[in-house]
């Protein structure tokens, strides 16, 4: 019985050992950040009555320096920096796949008019513009999503326009044409399915960046604010160098955090990436 593409996609995806580990280490994560409500020891904004204590029975990841539970506010933290992450991602993508459909199919003014604003947005230095955001724009959960979801998307209309102008040369496309079907329809049924591949790929660099750019720019106080718990204002609490030298609970649980997650959502990009490919025949 010929192989479907779902289970020769997933059969080359189980090859990529890396990949599998880190999407079940990235499945546990969000299981965690999820179900955080259900599983923490303590609120994360109680105070409790020992300050700065090193990790203990009653506090396994010990307390900061207001007598707050670390653990209870790093599974907290990750719950919010996943939601930045993904939000940010589905907004870029959406915003980018629209544009890329739009300027590679239709061509001609429009592609120039969209292709145009596009190299605008890249043509601004990433952080530069983030951070600027984070000054102009009120810090919160909220503004950070939305910074981030409307900064990302130029990557992803390049890439897609690039698989529109490959794509709708092909034969399937011109049938479509001549039988009379609708722009929106050739577009969305017959184009965009065969870009997916490349967009989920380049959707999980996304939302690694965007853990990162918020862990930044909470860090540096313009992001997700107190007493709200993010991995980024976790170490940004973490900054000085009594708790450097003397209190690392602070900041290596986060820290750790936000490199397992940024880490393992890019192999899962490569085992993806890999899957995907066509040529990658085993």
């Amino acid at each position: 019985m010929e192989e479907s593409y779902f289970r020769s996609v997933l059969r080359r995806f189980r090859y990529h050992r890396a990949g599998v580990v880190s999407f079940w280490v990235v499945v546990v994560m969000m299981v965690l950040a999820v179900a955080a409500p259900l599983i923490v020891p303590y609120s994360p904004d109680a105070i409790n009555e020992e300050f700065s204590a090193a990790p203990s029975v009653a506090h396994w990841l010990g307390t900061d320096q207001i007598g707050r539970d670390v653990l209870s506010r790093l599974l907290y933290g990750m719950r919010t920096s996943l939601l930045i992450g993904v939000s940010a991602t589905l907004i870029s993508t959406v915003i980018g796949v629209a544009l890329g459909l739009l300027a590679g199919y239709l061509g001609g003014a429009a592609d120039q008019i969209i292709m145009r604003f596009t190299d605008m947005v890249m043509s601004f230095p990433y952080i530069l513009l983030i951070l600027v955001a984070g000054v102009i724009f009120r810090p919160g959960l909220v503004s950070m999503i939305l910074i981030l979801g409307f900064v990302d998307w130029p990557g992803v209309a390049r890439l897609v326009r690039g698989d529109v102008l490959s794509l709708k040369k092909r034969d399937f496309v011109t049938s479509s044409r001549i039988a009379g079907m609708p722009g929106s329809y050739i577009m969305f049924s017959d184009i965009l399915p065969n870009t997916m591949g490349d967009i989920l790929v380049f959707a999980t660099t996304v939302m690694a960046t965007s853990i990162l750019d918020e862990a930044a720019l909470s860090f540096l106080g313009l992001g997700v604010q107190p007493p709200t718990a993010s991995l980024g204002n976790m170490l940004n609490g973490a900054g000085s160098v009594t708790v450097l030298t003397d209190m690392p609970w602070l900041w290596l649980s986060p820290g750790i955090a936000i490199i397992l997650l940024v880490v393992c959502v890019n192999f899962v990009g490569d085992a993806l990436r890999d899957a995907l490919d066509p040529a990658m025949v085993k």
